[in-house]
């Protein structure tokens, strides 16, 4: 029997559905801070920035690497559109840290016409990827 606190989460990226299930509760960061949505939330948009995304389901949390994309939230149904959004079993963990210290040097350096907002996210995205793997 559905549970009526339950909601739809669907998360889609370019090359599959990551994600389609009933569940309780979703969490996950946006350029405006972290947000956790339960059934019945206000409908609104975001922008997802990169961090964990944390999906609770019949008491289990579930964790992903989830990097940026738009979220589309109604009362009985969360959509995220996701450019990436990763397992922890399908993260290279060794490049995931090469990533991390190449985006530190960059910006530790701050040489000229270093993109620091572009070196700012890959630290994010790699960061995201080593935390859901711990």
């Amino acid at each position: 029997m559905a549970d009526d606190r339950n909601f739809t989460l669907k998360i889609i990226t370019p090359d599959r559905i990551f994600y389609e299930e009933e569940v309780s509760m979703v969490e996950f960061n946006t350029v405006e801070g972290e947000v956790g949505i339960y059934k019945d939330h206000i409908p609104m948009t975001m922008i997802v920035a990169p961090g964990i995304l944390t999906i609770t389901r019949d008491g289990e949390v579930k964790e992903a690497a989830l990097h940026a994309g738009f979220t589309e939230v109604l009362p009985d149904k969360v959509t995220i559109l996701a450019e990436i959004v990763e397992w922890p079993g399908e993260i290279d963990v060794t490049r995931a840290e090469e990533a991390k210290s190449r985006a530190e040097e960059r910006i530790r350096e701050h040489a000229p016409g270093t993109d620091m907002r572009r070196a700012e996210m890959s630290l994010k995205r790699a960061v995201a990827r080593i935390e859901v793997v711990k």
